[in-house]
């Protein structure tokens, strides 16, 4: 069992960046494939990033493609996702989620995940 705790949200003009992470407890991180979601208020979750157990395979949603990267650091039992270029759709909750697993797939669905943080507010404002 991983427990996750996502940081770094906040109220950013748009066109600003930011920069989230996702700190995972237990030592076998390594072995998790790892998601970032988000919510908008009046909103299904929806995919946004993710990464394979060693980072060397990534899957983006388009509206995010070239703006966000996601990266991890088992070292640090820590994911990342850099947003740049952030626009005011982009506010919203955002989530990390694990599943235990070395297979790649794309994993674009919440279902296909088992463990979720408590989420990271994003205000992006015009």
């Amino acid at each position: 069992q991983v427990q996750l705790v996502e940081s770094g949200g906040g109220l950013v003009q748009a066109g600003g960046s930011l920069r989230l992470s996702c700190a995972a407890s237990g030592r076998t991180f390594s072995s998790y494939f790892m998601g970032w979601f988000r919510q908008a208020p009046g909103k299904e979750r929806e995919f946004v990033a993710s990464i394979s157990w060693n980072g060397g395979n990534t899957y983006y949603a388009d509206s995010v493609k070239v703006r966000f990267t996601i990266s991890r650091n088992n070292a640090k039992n820590t994911v990342y996702l850099q947003m740049n270029s952030l626009k005011p759709e982009d506010t919203a909750i955002y989530y990390c989620a694990a599943v235990r697993t070395y297979t790649w797939d794309l994993r674009d669905s919440a279902d296909r995940y088992d463990y979720w943080g408590q989420g990271t507010q994003v205000t992006i404002s015009s």
